[in-house]
């Protein structure tokens, strides 16, 4: 597989569409100056930009392990742009997100993957798991999979609930070490078999300098100023130290999702 990772793409929005109302961050459906519809991801809503930066690493960790991963771009917002919006609650989100957000392609039509109705060859659904281990993403269950059946085909989708330590830096290095008991509760448990395999596939795909160049691709503005780092480039250092550390001990979380899923099964 091509290791080079490209730059994301910069669209200016030029229409909002619709918001979604689920979850409590009410991304929305607008159309770009590209002439294609994308699932918006604000900096103003309520997690801010760490949501973001949770969205970007996991999805093209994601894409780099050749999972789907509808393209993801950088999205920007224009000052002023929801003064003529008429829902009050709107208008705010869009002022306190004017600068550079995060999008998604939009895939129309696609619906909600049901585990009950489909069933994944084991190997994906232990890659998909051994994925969300390591970014600790405590928000593909049952009740909300974040993941789509598009042209007969799985994509992931919203892996913002990842990464959940940069919400308090204070203790970052512990969490590297954790076992991510949530693994319990993933909708993807008793179909991934193939955990081992999959370990073996993902490090190999995971190099240094794949990650790196992954990390690199957070901008600047949405890291915020944290007192535990001299500098905001120290603080970037500190998810690709997570991610290769983790991934180096990921004996730790394979054996707690087989011990789950025994369970389970």
């Amino acid at each position: 597989m091509d290791q080079t990772l490209t730059e994301l793409r910069t669209v200016n929005v030029i229409r909002y569409v619709t918001p979604l109302r689920e979850g409590g961050s009410m991304p929305a459906i607008v159309e770009a100056d590209d002439g294609f519809l994308y699932v918006i991801k604000f900096r103003g809503a309520g997690q801010g930009t760490n949501a973001l930066i949770a969205d970007l690493v996991g999805g093209e960790l994601a894409r780099a392990l050749g999972l789907k991963v509808p393209e993801l771009v950088f999205i920007h917002l224009d000052e002023g742009f929801g003064r003529s919006e008429a829902d009050e609650e709107i208008q705010d989100l869009l002022k306190f997100s004017v600068g550079l957000n995060l999008g998604l392609h939009y895939l129309s039509g696609a619906i909600t993957f049901d585990s009950t109705v489909t069933q994944l060859d084991p190997l994906l659904a232990s890659k998909i798991l051994w994925l969300d281990c390591l970014l600790t993403n405590i928000d593909r269950t049952c009740r909300n999979t974040n993941m789509l059946i598009w042209n007969k085909e799985l994509w992931l989708i919203d892996p913002g609930a990842s990464l959940y330590f940069h919400h308090n830096w204070s203790n970052w290095k512990e969490h590297i070490l954790t076992p991510f008991a949530l693994v319990k509760n993933h909708v993807l448990l008793k179909q991934a078999s193939k955990l081992n395999e999959a370990d073996v596939f993902c490090k190999q795909l995971l190099t240094t300098e794949r990650i790196e160049s992954i990390v690199a691709l957070i901008p600047t503005d949405w890291l915020k100023d944290e007192p535990l780092f001299e500098s905001k480039e120290a603080q970037r250092n500190a998810y690709t130290t997570f991610l290769l550390t983790r991934m180096q001990h990921s004996d730790i979380f394979i054996k707690e999702a087989n011990d789950a899923r025994e369970k389970l099964i």
